[in-house]
């Protein structure tokens, strides 16, 4: 299927590995012209190189910003001024127990996993409503539904994801332009392997015992009863890319395994 956005301009924050990372590589290999973001320049530049020969597209840049210094974030909105497709996927998390949680962490989770969405999609709005054609994306989370235990900031920050989503496609009333939110489950990602890996070696489990824990105490609604594939988000994400997705504005989607125990 043509996914007609060969040419777009595409910028997918934290995008070196896991589900920025498929999301990249998918958009580049339906022709997009794609933005790699990362902190590292190196890791940025080999990760450009990697997409470029696994899809023949030459039309992959990169460029670095830590998402929690607002003077780099300005850097690339200057270096970047016009975008197609805006997907906000950089996030933190750490899982912590609530009371350990110090002031400063909390605005940190909040600085980079809300305020980089906010900074970018106010930089690159109104540029589409002008053109009349452009695709915010947030990548929240199940957990900003259902709020885990283990790490509350991160949750209620992916839940700011959410209203900040739908206060924008407000704002597109009657334009080709719209603003959705995708909510991955559990995800096979850099970031949780290396969580399980951990705790399993912590807990004295093997790797799939640790993710067969996982889904029955942890994450016990699941149906998938699996971590998801970085490839299944990143089917979601450039589908709702697409302008065959016209008709999808201020939603929240889900490929969440099923986690989420509601039929809507």
């Amino acid at each position: 299927m043509d996914l007609k956005i060969k040419n777009k301009i595409a910028l997918v924050t934290g995008s070196t590995a896991g589900i920025g990372y498929a999301i990249a590589k998918l958009l580049a290999s339906e022709g997009a012209h794609v933005i790699v973001n990362g902190r590292g320049v190196d890791r940025v530049n080999a990760t450009v190189e990697k997409i470029i020969a696994e899809t023949g597209n030459q039309n992959v840049k990169g460029i670095a910003a830590d998402f929690a210094d607002v003077t780099q974030i300005n850097d690339l909105i200057k270096e970047l001024p016009e975008v197609d497709i805006l997907v906000n996927n950089i996030g933190i998390f750490d899982p912590k127990e609530f009371k350990t949680i110090p002031d400063e962490e909390w605005f940190k989770f909040f600085e980079v996993n809300v305020m980089s969405g906010v900074r970018l999609s106010r930089a690159y709005f109104d540029k589409m409503i002008a053109k009349n054609w452009g695709r915010i994306i947030f990548i929240s989370s199940e957990s900003g539904v259902q709020i885990p235990a283990e790490m509350i900031h991160y949750g209620v920050t992916k839940t700011a994801q959410i209203s900040v989503a739908r206060g924008l496609a407000e704002l597109t009333a009657n334009t080709g332009v719209t603003v959705n939110t995708v909510l991955p489950g559990p995800t096979a990602s850099e970031g949780a392997s290396e969580f399980i890996k951990a705790v399993a070696k912590e807990q004295g489990f093997t790797d799939a015992e640790m993710e067969k824990e996982f889904f029955t105490n942890m994450r016990g609604t699941s149906l998938l009863k699996r971590f998801i594939t970085p490839e299944e988000i990143a089917n979601m994400v450039v589908y709702i890319a697409s302008p065959l997705a016209a008709a999808t504005n201020g939603a929240t989607l889900r490929v969440d395994g099923g986690v989420i125990k509601t039929a809507f």
